[in-house]
């Protein structure tokens, strides 16, 4: 095994390795919410955190290249920041949760069809065509979803205003890569996080003039709130986004993203070990179908050289 498909198979395992972290932060979230904060409010400290944390790390340069690629910025703040959070966590006040978890699901398959459709050409020279090999593992993962997150309960119940918000925030980091695609290899991982935060701060600020943010210090340096909110903010953002940054840069906006159907697993993993949730032989075969699905998906791809965007 050569060094270059040892360095390729690494970036997948980080592509892994984040995607489960990411699967994690809803029990975080969750907990924080019955504490006393509202999801505007976890989203803000979380990113003015990790964005005080990646300013030590690379204060300069404060601007972009030029102009579009500043405004390029701003949109990968909206997408993958602030209208991203504020969709998925609005569509929890009015959906259930579980409709949340499979609806949002259908990212990496948003994804890799709007990156069909927009890079057509580059597709091919990337490794990473809309083939029906990618398609059927990406439905037999959204079926393995579906099973993890009913966990045997069998309930849905559709609400228009709450699923059309998560299908609003599918499609918002579906854009939110795209974005990051046409940064090619102009900017630095760590350049981009820091100006995804900057702008994911910056554009959900607006928001709290109608329901103004509420400092408790009290319930901020509560233990159990503030190691939460510590964990979003250093490892699930600052740590997370610029790995996976990275591994989108390394593996391409598709097959990077396809791991996003893990999110789920961890999800039921981590909520039987910190909330005592009970798991399902159901969940359990969809736990399995999920990872056959990103398995055969991948089986699409070319492990044998490192693609990029």
């Amino acid at each position: 095994m050569n060094k270059s498909l040892i360095s390729t198979y690494g970036y997948h395992l980080l592509a892994i390795v984040t995607a489960v972290i990411w699967g994690t932060t809803f029990v975080s979230t969750k907990i924080l919410i019955n504490n006393g904060l509202r999801p505007e409010e976890i989203m803000l400290y979380r990113f003015l955190i990790a964005y005080m944390g990646i300013v030590l790390m690379v204060p300069r340069p404060f601007f972009a290249r030029n102009v579009r690629d500043e405004l390029l910025f701003v949109l990968a703040g909206i997408t993958g920041g602030s209208f991203y959070f504020l969709a998925e966590n609005t569509a929890l006040r009015y959906t259930l949760a579980s409709n949340v978890s499979i609806l949002i699901s259908i990212t990496p398959l948003m994804t890799a069809v709007l990156s069909h459709y927009l890079f057509r050409k580059e597709q091919k020279t990337a490794g990473e065509p809309l083939t029906r090999r990618l398609l059927y593992g990406s439905l037999m993962a959204i079926g393995g979803v579906f099973l993890v997150v009913l966990n045997g309960r069998f309930l849905l119940k559709v609400n228009p205003l709450g699923d059309a918000l998560t299908l609003l925030a599918a499609l918002l980091w579906a854009f939110y890569s795209m974005v990051l695609r046409k940064f090619g290899n102009h900017y630095s991982a760590l350049f981009i996080t820091r100006k995804v935060f900057f702008y994911g701060i910056i554009t959900i600020l607006p928001f709290f003039a109608f329901s103004p943010i509420r400092i408790d210090w009290n319930l901020l340096t509560q233990p159990v709130v503030a190691a939460n909110l510590l964990f979003l903010s250093l490892i699930a953002s600052l740590a997370c986004y610029l790995v996976w940054n990275i591994v989108v840069r390394q593996l391409g906006v598709v097959s990077a993203t396809n791991y996003i159907y893990l999110n789920p697993v961890s999800t039921l993993i981590t909520s039987s070990i910190v909330l005592n949730e009970h798991i399902t032989s159901v969940a359990i075969l969809g736990s399995a179908l999920v990872l056959y699905g990103v398995y055969f998906a991948k089986r699409g791809f070319s492990f044998s050289k490192k693609t990029k965007i």
